[in-house]
């Protein structure tokens, strides 16, 4: 196993097995049932795997307070995003009195169940402000808050059923999983690299750069829930694959998914996102610029470039466990023929830049960008993707 310990010392196991998995699912088919959306689900099942250690369960009004307020759990561990199951106040009424509920997907399959501990009311401004920094309803992570249940219900989970899945079977890893592989590549120091986008080369730098320091790298893509105009999984998976296959020394690099939903919380949920990857047993959590951002509808970023880094200050090494490496912005420099950051790059650096629109319209085309910017490769995916997009709306 990896030698980091999870966070607070021990992995969670939620998942039920054998007799004690058959007991739960037939006493489910007797209880009230809540369906999970979807990122309730993604969650539910990085509960149950350990990958959201020490949770056990959708979180009481306690640790929901002290996370809000002081990004931390209430026995003071450093947490920084609610975890919840929001219900509404129908739900509520009909199970006010009830000791244990059951969870279901939206096709109605039963997967949990949660010892009902406790139901609070949810103040949706009050968690918008402290998680977001805004109740401008233009951000996802705000929108989404809104569409919640006014209440939320707390309390232990169990899992009997595990979620089915139709894709990435083959790289779906959970935390005893991915520690055991490394343990067996001998892997003691592990970095991960958390992305929602398609690897472009300044990504590509910064990967390679941390890989030098560290035994193994860890490509841990997000496949929940993301936003409409984000890149599919599907398409970003296919980038990554052909890159590791010709571009990486592939017994230094494991791809494996990251099954939880996108919060767009910024530097909160990069603080998330180090603590998720320490259960995963990984070592060292590369922070870039504007981890974890989204822009507003006039283009600028509801967060500082390095507001992502600057939040691991607030917190001693110790508590967070795991290892920040902080990349500056990194471009190509046709002055130096290479890969540059802010803080290597000569000073009358000439960078090669394409913007976000720009690259589209060239992807649109059937145009492969400038090779320093993506690999054409991964440009001719992209240009397939788009391509059967717009088929598709005809």
């Amino acid at each position: 196993m990896s030698r980091i310990a999870p966070h607070g010392g021990k992995l969670v196991n939620r998942e039920l097995s054998g007799k004690e998995s058959g007991e739960a699912k037939a006493r489910a088919k007797k209880l009230p049932v809540l369906v999970l959306s979807d990122r309730e689900l993604c969650d539910l099942e990085m509960i149950a795997t350990g990958a959201m250690s020490p949770l056990e369960g959708f979180m009481t009004k306690d640790d929901y307070e002290a996370c809000l307020n002081q990004k931390r759990l209430a026995n003071g561990l450093v947490w920084t995003l609610p975890v919840t199951k929001s219900i509404t106040s129908e739900e509520k009424t009909k199970i006010s009195n009830e000791k244990e509920v059951a969870f279901a997907d939206s096709k109605g399959a039963l997967l949990a169940s949660l010892e009902v501990r406790e139901i609070f009311p949810h103040d949706k401004k009050k968690q918008a402000q402290a998680v977001y920094g805004t109740v401008d309803e233009a951000h996802p992570g705000v929108a989404q808050i809104f569409k919640m249940g006014e209440f939320f219900i707390g309390g232990k989970i169990s899992l009997f059923q595990h979620p089915v899945y139709s894709d990435f079977n083959e790289y779906r890893m959970d935390p005893k999983q991915t520690r055991e592989y490394f343990q067996k590549k001998n892997w003691g120091t592990i970095v991960a690299f958390q992305t929602r986008n398609p690897i472009h080369r300044a990504h590509e730098y910064l990967t390679k750069c941390a890989l030098e320091t560290v035994d193994g790298l860890m490509i841990h893509p997000l496949v929940g829930e993301t936003k409409s105009d984000d890149v599919p999984a599907r398409v970003r998976m296919e980038c990554y694959k052909v890159l590791i296959e010709k571009y990486y020394p592939k017994d230094h690099v494991l791809l494996s998914v990251f099954p939880a939903a996108m919060r767009y919380a910024g530097p909160r949920e990069a603080v998330w996102h180090a603590i998720c990857r320490k259960n995963y047993g990984c070592t060292h959590f590369i922070v870039g610029r504007d981890h974890a951002g989204c822009n507003k509808p006039d283009g600028k970023s509801y967060y500082g470039t390095y507001d992502a880094q600057r939040i691991f200050d607030e917190f001693k090494a110790e508590e967070i466990g795991i290892e920040i490496y902080r990349f500056e912005h990194s471009f190509y420099d046709k002055k130096t023929g290479g890969i540059v950051s802010f803080k290597t790059a000569p000073a009358e650096a000439e960078q090669l830049s394409v913007s976000g629109t720009k690259l589209r319209e060239m992807l649109r085309a059937g145009e492969l960008p400038p090779p320093e910017i993506t690999r054409p490769e991964v440009a001719k995916i992209l240009i397939e993707a788009m391509r059967e997009k717009a088929g598709s709306k005809t």
